[in-house]
Order: C-alpha cells, then structure tokens, then sequence
C-alpha cells in the first residue's frame, strides 16, 4: 500500500505479523508540516493487531510524532541499520519489552 503526499510518501509492507512503515521525506520537514502529514492510519488500515516497524530518515521529532500516531498497535519498533533490525520502544504485547531488538529477516 502506497501513500503519497506532498511532502512523505509512505509505503506499508504487511503480513501476518508484521507492517513496515516505510517513509521518505520529498523535501526538508518544518515543524508546521506535522499539521498536514497523514500517515496511514493503524486502525482504518488493520494495522493494529500488528508489530509495526517505523524505517525512513527524518527529523526525531517526526519520529516522535509518529510513535504517538502508532500508539495503538500491539508493538512499535524503530529500524536501525547499526542493528540490522527494529528496536521496540513501546509494546503492548506481553512477548515484547521495550529495549528487544527484532531482526531484519524476521520482518522482511
């Protein structure tokens, strides 16, 4: 599923488990842009039932907006490339803890 925008594109890869959320900045973020950014919505989308995985390069606190935006899903993760994997930093899912790190293939 893409979602275009003029100013992030997002792209969501789903299965079973898992949905990355893939973004990419068309142009350097404001503050002011958080007014206008929908990203694909957890709930309307299925998403919830999820571990979603946030991957894309931005601003920490369009980071911040989106692990607010994420909150309802069964864990959140952050890529990082250093880890080849998603670092979970809020879960509501008693199998993970805020601090494990899910490897890249087991998401992909």
């Amino acid at each position: 599923m893409e979602y275009l925008s003029d100013v992030v594109n997002f792209n969501v890869k789903v299965n079973d488990e898992y949905a990355v959320v893939e973004f990419e900045l068309k142009r350097e973020l404001s503050p002011e842009d958080l007014k206008n950014i929908n990203p694909p919505d957890p709930v309307k989308n299925g998403l919830s039932s999820k571990i979603v995985i946030l991957s894309g390069r931005a601003p920490i606190w369009f980071y911040g907006f989106l692990i607010h935006f994420y909150h309802p899903v069964k864990a959140l993760g952050v890529f990082d490339p250093r880890l080849d994997g998603a670092v979970i930093v809020e879960s509501h899912f008693k199998d993970l803890k805020v601090g494990d790190v899910i490897k890249k293939e087991e998401w992909l």
